[in-house]
């Protein structure tokens, strides 16, 4: 079998040529992310024609995300500054003026809460000015530009907004870890820790007489359920005993429920509204990646989707619901199409108290799957799950020669309550063990060369690769840590304002900095620097406001102080992640160069 040729790392992790396509609420003009002179910023054009241009003008980290308004005339987005998550609402008028700042506060973050067809002249907005910990509510009027607050938030971390953009209430979090939904000043539904973090807000119907709510109160993995406000009666919609819903679609007329979406080893959808029965298994048919509807116009005529696939890069079409027609749009990173690229592959294991745990294993193309370099690539979160589809560090990493081995350890999300509740207080415990019995399934399957094994994440990733580092460092050959913690403490003392709220479900999940420091100490990797015996590689973003500096800081200091191996970035313009393409480079860069000295694998 022929080794495949080199993916350029610009090829990779570089700007999308085209992104995020949103069809205007006429139907007539599309816009999309793309680079104007190297900087993503949305472009707009006539659907059908040549003669898109950018619409704002960043110059520096590059619009990401974007909502077209009601009023078929204003694109909002978000911008920060540096990586620091303080965000800005910018506005710009589709049919032409300069970008405006709609929240000109400094350190303040402002939010995108609730648009409706019924109101297209309105936006409801979250500020968290007069406190930082908490969003209150406003109404911005497209086309005046004025602000009016229109609720104090009484302590909600998400809020409830009907069709007509009336605040109606929200979820406020417990002492013990749970929430409670207000609906009109009336608790409307409770839930506890053990359904915290699988219980959210969809919508409402189109009477205000209902609320939908994804939750797994009642059951193992989270159902849609629709909840009669006035009798406190619910119906459930849509269930799975294993699996989490992770995708609800309403009309945006009737606001039925359309259709749901399981999160299974690939995504499966249940459709509840037969009037698009046929869309949906037509759009199915013309392509065999897993489907992503991104949008539609006020007349329902044209939906935009997308298909997510493991092996090429994600194609974008425009569906005629009345010719029953696709017109393809534009592939994301069209230059992908020109390299092989490697199938991502689910599998199962029973770790060692009989837990089953699922993961992905991307094998390099043009090789025998045995005996492999392998980087085991621990996602973030941590509650939150690796899925199914084109993951562009899985591609680099079997390009380069390595299996890439994604583990959805216990307290991901997906899998039910009890899976993610098994995490509970188990970091740098049976969350990391769930990696280790990871690694000798994929060791005794043949797949991995046990002595060439790298743990590599960012985020809670990165933590883990700082466990894997010190608390088994027998294990893996080498580690990459990006934004990672080293102390759970000084973490969850120094998480954000807004994250605040929330504090509870740090300490009933992970541990309280108040009453049990020597239990947060025993869970850090800080705490047994001297155990690493193997090359390191740091990356931290100097303004991530969710892991600060000082994480990545002290463990550094520590390395260097016991004369331990390690390579340290910082990256001054960055935040949690690196959204710049120059600094993505320059970190893939040094990373494909530290594993490939360390796994022996190719470098780019």
């Amino acid at each position: 079998m022929a080794t495949p040729e080199l993916i350029p790392l610009e090829v990779l992790f570089g700007n999308p040529e085209k992104v995020s396509p949103r069809i205007s609420p006429d139907g007539r003009r599309l816009a999309f992310i793309a680079p104007d002179d190297g900087v993503l910023n949305v472009w707009l054009g006539t659907v059908g024609s040549d003669d898109f241009k950018p619409i704002t003008n960043d110059r520096d980290r590059g619009v990401r995300q974007f909502n077209w308004c009601h009023d078929n005339r204003t694109i909002l987005y978000p911008q920060d500054a540096g990586g620091d998550e303080n965000f800005r609402i910018h506005s710009v008028n589709t049919d032409g003026g300069a970008v405006v700042d709609r929240t000109p506060f400094e350190g303040v973050q402002a939010q995108i809460l609730a648009l409706s067809k019924e109101k297209p002249d309105q936006v409801v907005i979250g500020i968290n000015k007069d406190n930082p910990q908490l969003h209150d509510a406003y109404v911005l009027t497209l086309s005046t530009g004025n602000a009016e607050k229109v609720a104090d938030n009484p302590g909600f971390i998400q809020w409830a907004i009907d069709n007509q953009l009336n605040v109606r209430g929200g979820a406020a979090p417990t002492e013990d870890g749970g929430f409670d939904f207000h609906i009109d000043d009336k608790l409307v539904l409770r839930v506890g820790m053990e359904d915290g973090l699988s219980t959210d807000i969809v919508g409402f119907n189109k009477d205000g007489t209902g609320l939908y709510v994804q939750t797994s109160a009642g059951a193992n993995a989270t159902r849609l359920i629709r909840l009669d406000l006035a009798s406190g009666e619910q119906k459930v919609i849509a269930e799975d005993p294993t699996y989490d819903i992770s995708v609800t679609v309403l009309h945006p007329d009737t606001r039925e429920v359309q259709l749901v979406a399981f999160e299974e080893d690939r995504l499966r959808y249940q459709v509840l509204d037969p009037s698009i029965q046929e869309d949906i298994d037509a759009l199915q048919r013309l392509h065999h990646g897993d489907l992503v509807l991104q949008g539609r116009d006020h007349a329902d005529k044209t939906w935009l989707a997308a298909f997510t696939t493991d092996d090429g890069p994600v194609p974008f079409f425009a569906w005629d619901r009345e010719t029953k027609e696709a017109t393809f749009l534009f592939d994301h990173m069209p230059a992908l199409a020109k390299y092989e690229l490697a199938k991502m592959e689910p599998f199962e294991f029973t770790a060692r108290d009989g837990l089953v745990v699922h993961g992905y294993v991307t094998f390099p193309a043009g090789v025998e799957h045995a005996n492999l370099p392998t980087v085991l690539n621990v996602h973030g979160g941590p509650w939150a799950r690796d899925t199914w589809g084109l993951n562009p560090e899985a591609q680099w990493l079997a390009n380069r020669g390595y299996a890439c081995v994604q583990v959805n350890y216990r307290g991901s999300t997906g899998y039910g309550k009890e899976f993610v509740n098994a995490g509970n207080r188990e970091w740098g415990a049976k969350m990391h063990d769930d990696l280790i019995d990871a690694v000798e399934f994929i060791v005794k399957q043949g797949w991995a060369d046990r002595d060439r094994i790298a743990i590599y994440g960012g985020s809670y990733g990165g933590y883990a690769a700082l466990v894997g580092a010190t608390f088994t460092p027998d294990v893996f050959c080498c580690a990459v840590d990006i934004v990672g913690p080293s102390n759970i403490k000084t973490l969850i003392e120094s998480v954000p304002p807004y994250w605040a709220p929330l504090i509870v479900q740090f300490h009933t999940r992970v541990g309280n900095p108040e009453t049990e420091e020597d239990f947060l100490w025993s869970r850090s990797p800080l705490s047994k620097v001297d155990q690493i015996k193997i090359p390191m590689l740091i990356a931290q973003g100097a303004n991530d406001p969710r892991v600060k500096q000082a994480e990545s800081e002290q463990i550094v200091a520590a390395m260097r102080e016991k004369g331990i191996d390690h390579d340290y970035m910082l990256f001054p313009d960055e935040g949690h992640g690196f959204a710049k393409p120059e600094n993505r480079m320059k970190f893939y860069g040094e990373a494909d160069r530290f594993l490939a000295k360390h796994l022996g694998g190719r470098e780019g």
